[in-house]
């Protein structure tokens, strides 16, 4: 238990600050998450939840600030530098494919390949298998891992990002809007999705400006406001109303 207390946070951002130009996007914020935590970040159009995230995963550059993993100051400079880490960002617009299939979606962009001597080709079958894996301990209603995007309900599709986090074994997932026009099913599944994350111990961020939906999934919430967290806290101190009067002051 005590080793348990003295473990660092997964990620640890300190001290964040971001200009673009006149506008002070980022103002000295500090964050972390634990393993198996869920934290929503939450804020109005503006706030600079993005922003961070950008920063986080090193798609924009910090101005100010120290970024530590597990403990270990890190530099994060571009998408594959987070993801070396363990850190799989899941954007609501570039998660998935239509036109793909259900394993190539898993693994757009780290395609598995065997040799032949000196030829490397595709390894289809091993692709095809673990995505298989993956798909049903999710316990997603798809036929075949040669199911393309297109035929799947948008449950399905979010459930197919996460599928590919887990396959990866990320550390930490992050989610934009994960919920966002589903249907009652799909919300069901994205949250079940979550708890599997969780269950496996894998920290989770979701970016979110609802509230309500938020609070259905979250350990904890962080809301932002022009740059800076006005309220971190965890869900067992607090309450929906409690922070909905929050963001009415803000």
């Amino acid at each position: 238990m005590g080793q348990e207390q003295n473990k660092p946070p997964l990620v640890r951002m300190c001290n964040i600050h971001k200009w673009f130009g006149k506008v002070h996007a980022v103002n000295g914020v500090d964050l972390t998450v634990n393993s198996g935590e869920v934290v929503a970040i939450i804020g109005d159009n503006g706030a600079g939840k993005s922003t961070l995230i950008k920063i986080l995963v090193g798609l924009i550059s910090k101005n100010e600030g120290d970024i530590f993993w597990e403990g270990e100051r890190v530099n994060i400079d571009s998408i594959d530098d987070s993801r070396k880490i363990g850190i799989e960002p899941l954007y609501q617009d570039q998660a998935v494919v239509d036109c793909l299939k259900v394993y190539q979606n898993i693994y757009l962009g780290r395609e598995l390949v065997k040799k032949y001597g000196p030829v490397k080709v595709l390894d289809i079958p091993k692709m095809r298998s673990e995505a298989e894996k993956y798909t049903k301990k999710l316990g997603l209603n798809i036929s075949s891992p040669d199911q393309e995007l297109r035929f799947c309900s948008g449950g399905e599709r979010q459930g197919v990002a996460i599928a590919r986090a887990m396959c990866f074994k990320a550390k930490l997932t992050i989610l934009d809007e994960p919920i966002t026009a589903l249907s009652v099913k799909g919300v069901k599944q994205v949250v079940n999705f979550i708890k599997e994350l969780k269950n496996n111990n894998v920290g989770v961020i979701i970016i979110e400006h609802n509230l309500g939906h938020a609070y259905s999934i979250a350990d904890r919430f962080v809301i932002m406001s022009r740059g800076q967290i006005v309220k971190d806290v965890k869900k067992t101190e607090t309450t929906l109303a409690e922070l909905e009067e929050v963001t009415i002051q803000l």
